[in-house]
């Protein structure tokens, strides 16, 4: 539709996860009408991410270093490892101040409709984790989707023989919803992981 370096611009903000043809010609025309220094901020950014971030070489999550700060921590628990899809993951749990072991970031879930599947994921790496006696507890926070779920059972199956406790994070119904535009099966979860009411 545009010409050049415009249209450029808004084909490759397109490529971008959740932002559809028209977020990307909003964004493009707002960094043409941007401040010069800001459009530069956000290309050094860009470049540095880029060149400085890298995957944590014992869990997968982003960092900067070899490690990340949470498996270089040692006050982390190393006997249990919560396994999650993506680092954003890592950072919404860690929000809740809840969990102190250690993490593996296993870079996606199973599914095969994207051609993914368990030699695509760090699943290898995290085998090797469990090789070692110390982990007493595998907590598997997949997304509570298809392929989340699916994972999560594949994980499961491959950890069995090892004789390590695994369990799953609850699933439900969330604080502040109504019931009735609760789907069938988050409201079937809620009734498994109900809980005894200590009043």
């Amino acid at each position: 539709m545009y010409e050049g370096a415009v249209q450029d611009l808004i084909d490759e903000l397109g490529r971008l996860p959740g932002v559809g043809p028209k977020s990307a010609q909003r964004i493009a025309f707002h960094l043409l009408a941007a401040d010069p220094v800001d459009v530069r901020r956000l290309v050094t950014a860009l470049t540095e991410v880029k060149e400085r971030v890298r995957f944590c070489s014992v869990c997968g999550n982003v960092t900067e270093e070899e490690q990340c700060k949470i498996c270089r921590d040692p006050r982390r628990d190393v006997a249990v490892i919560c396994v999650v899809e993506e680092p954003k993951d890592v950072v919404a749990i860690e929000k809740t101040r809840e969990f102190h072991g250690r993490y593996h970031v296993l870079g996606g879930a199973i599914s095969p409709i994207e051609g993914i599947g368990p030699d695509d994921l760090r699943i290898r790496e995290l085998m090797s984790r469990l090789a070692d006696d110390t982990i007493t507890e595998l907590i598997l926070a997949t997304d509570p989707n298809l392929e989340g779920e699916a994972t999560a059972t594949y994980l499961a199956r491959l950890v069995k023989p090892m004789n390590i406790r695994v369990t799953r994070l609850a699933s439900g119904l969330p604080v502040g919803g109504d019931l009735e535009y609760a789907d069938e099966v988050t409201l079937g979860r809620a009734f498994e992981g109900r809980r005894l009411l200590d009043v």
